[in-house]
């Protein structure tokens, strides 16, 4: 990272992530009874995210009924959701458990290339899905000839392949910059804007790509939900009965929720304008695509979904039944 054209300017090696901010020292007290409920808190949405997601992709594989495009497309969000989950959350309980909040540049670099190539991936593979619901409920005579195995195994590749293919340039811009001024990142994991704020170097043509990639990866993607689902509700609002658009929207609802809360905290972060004033508040926005989106999806297409809880009923009887059988080849043994 060094640079002979800096002088004298060394480049840091770490950074320190600040997470939601210091307490005043007045406040220690406060803030030690505050952290194990932090840490438990986060441990808690941990383990329900990377539970409740495997759980989805354990389901999908097993159960045959399962074996259709729209909950393909489930199995790799939930693969993916899992990804997030593992790259961000182990190192803030870490952070809390140790107290230790540094992170070296090329951990946080590593990091921030993950979460980037998985944000990206997820818009993708959003957008997959409401492709899928849109050809389910807006021409579903010919959905089975059009939603094939080889479509859906290709709109899944490029959802993946396009998300690591776009962040991996903005990365590598990133870690050619020099970084020699204050290292502490006021946030709680390493995202582009942060740590390109950081650097010494010229970050102007940082800041223009970070935005092209962020447009590239996010607008695309976007459009193309929002114009499946004005199509989707076109048609809905022309079914005639009542219990037709019932169910007809019960087929998108669930997927409608999650586009919701994910590109809505996406474009509050990315698309207004980056000041001091607003730090906090895009703070705030990313717990919901980074932490709360993970856990919630699988209890939202869970909860919203028969088959999914008919699936789930299954595993649990078929669960049940081997319990009683080990138990009665004991008692008879």
């Amino acid at each position: 990272m060094a640079n002979p054209e800096h002088g004298n300017q060394t480049s840091d090696t770490e950074f320190i992530l600040l997470g939601f901010g210091d307490l005043p020292e007045l406040q220690l007290l406060l803030f030690l009874l505050f952290l194990p409920l932090l840490f438990l808190l986060f441990l808690v949405i941990c383990v329900l995210t990377i539970a409740g997601n495997l759980l989805i992709v354990v389901l999908v594989v097993a159960d045959q009924h399962l074996h259709i495009p729209m909950y393909f497309f489930l199995g790799n969000l939930s693969c993916l959701e899992i990804c997030y989950t593992s790259n961000i959350l182990p190192r803030m309980l870490a952070n809390f458990l140790t107290g230790d909040r540094t992170i070296s540049f090329n951990g946080c670099l590593t990091q921030y290339y993950f979460f980037g190539c998985l944000a990206a991936a997820e818009c993708y593979l959003l957008a997959a899905m409401s492709y899928d619901r849109y050809l389910a409920i807006c021409k579903p005579l010919h959905y089975g000839a059009l939603m094939n195995g080889r479509l859906c195994l290709q709109l899944a590749t490029v959802s993946w392949v396009s998300g690591f293919l776009a962040n991996t340039i903005l990365t590598f811009f990133i870690s050619n910059l020099i970084f020699c001024g204050p290292n502490e990142i006021d946030h709680f994991f390493c995202d582009s804007f942060p740590m390109v704020k950081l650097s010494c170097s010229d970050t102007h043509l940082a800041g223009l790509l970070t935005s092209i990639v962020a447009c590239l990866c996010s607008l695309p993607p976007f459009l193309l939900t929002v114009t499946s689902y004005i199509y989707i509700i076109t048609s809905i609002l022309r079914i005639p009965s009542s219990t037709g658009r019932k169910k007809a929207f019960s087929i998108c609802s669930s997927h409608l929720i999650v586009v919701t809360v994910f590109y809505g905290s996406i474009l509050i972060v990315y698309v207004l304008p980056h000041s001091n004033r607003l730090k906090d508040f895009n703070k705030f926005f990313s717990i919901f695509y980074t932490i709360l989106t993970p856990m919630v999806n699988p209890l939202i297409y869970s909860l919203r979904n028969k088959e999914v809880k008919e699936a789930l009923r299954k595993a649990f009887n078929k669960c049940m039944d081997f319990k009683t059988l080990q138990k009665i080849q004991i008692a008879s043994s």
